[in-house]
């Protein structure tokens, strides 16, 4: 069997995922060289964040290797299933499709705002004074 290797790179907030996909796997995962279970703890949502991306791939079997920096740990799930979603649409145009259906490729856009000058915070304003 010939064990055909994707990379693809994965983003969310400040976490990037560094994401290889070895196809003819046996559904391996591994994330900074820790299982799953290892690396997030015992959160349930993490796992299924990173798992779903496979579970639209049914006929396919994959090992994930994943390398994650930044950001916290839902930051670096959200991360991981970008570069496997990305990874696995690489495949072929109906993995594409249902990877794009579900909203895996999509990059969240969303971040934290910045501090702004003569502010406490990005939106909280100093105490106003009347006199």
């Amino acid at each position: 069997m010939e064990k055909n290797i994707i990379t693809a790179t994965g983003r969310r907030k400040t976490s990037v995922a560094q994401v290889k996909l070895v196809q003819n796997g046996e559904g391996k995962v591994t994330i900074n060289t820790k299982t799953p279970e290892a690396y997030f703890g015992n959160n349930p949502r993490l796992k299924y964040v990173i798992t779903s991306p496979f579970d639209l791939a049914k006929d396919q079997k994959f090992d994930c290797i994943a390398k994650v920096v930044g950001g916290g740990l839902s930051s670096q799930a959200g991360a991981i299933r970008h570069g496997v979603a990305r990874a696995i649409a690489s495949l072929g145009e109906s993995f594409h499709s249902s990877m794009k259906k579900a909203g895996f490729l999509t990059r969240d856009p969303r971040m934290v705002e910045r501090k702004k000058p003569g502010q406490p915070k990005a939106r909280k304003r100093f105490q106003f004074s009347k006199r």
